[in-house]
């Protein structure tokens, strides 16, 4: 057979995968319609995760009917929301969380200056009261919670202002 020039049929256990390409590198190829987040492919209409390994599956999945139906909707809506995933949402430190630590922590320093035992907190007219009048202040948590995590950092703060105005 060799002398003829007639080669074997080549192997069918070949993977057709593609071992080296990444989520990113199909978002440029795509576009638009896709995004990454977290080291997954999403499509941004759809809000769904595909496989970004094999580009028939993403191609098979933008010619499908519901896509185009939600690509239609999704473009009457004008909103872009894009899906994250659950690593990605829990490191993003929104203003609301930064101001629920900056109230905990202004409250635990006005009861140490006004030397009001935080015990107090726990009292159901000053949790009625804070729920009611200070902004996040439902978020403060119970007097325990305060001297485990919050005490240290205001005895530390407190303590470092001290040593400044010494000097």
């Amino acid at each position: 057979m060799e002398r003829f020039g007639v080669k074997s049929a080549p192997s069918r256990n070949r993977s057709k995968t593609a071992l080296y390409v990444t989520p990113q590198d199909r978002v440029t190829e795509f576009g638009s319609e896709l995004h990454e987040d977290g080291g997954k492919l999403f499509c941004t209409s759809c809000n769904v995760v595909l496989n970004h390994v094999r580009k028939s599956a993403i191609n098979d999945h933008l010619k499908s009917k519901t896509h185009t139906k939600r690509k239609a909707e999704f473009e009457e809506q004008n909103i872009r929301k894009k899906q994250r995933t659950l690593t990605a949402s829990l490191q993003c430190n929104s203003t609301a969380q930064t101001e629920k630590t900056s109230v905990i922590q202004d409250f635990v320093k006005m009861c140490l200056e006004a030397n009001i035992p935080l015990e107090k907190a726990d009292h159901p007219s000053v949790r009625a009261f804070l729920s009611r009048y200070v902004k996040n202040g439902s978020s403060i948590p119970k007097s325990d919670q305060l001297r485990k995590a919050y005490l240290p950092d205001g005895y530390d703060n407190e303590n470092q202002l001290m040593n400044t105005e010494d000097r």
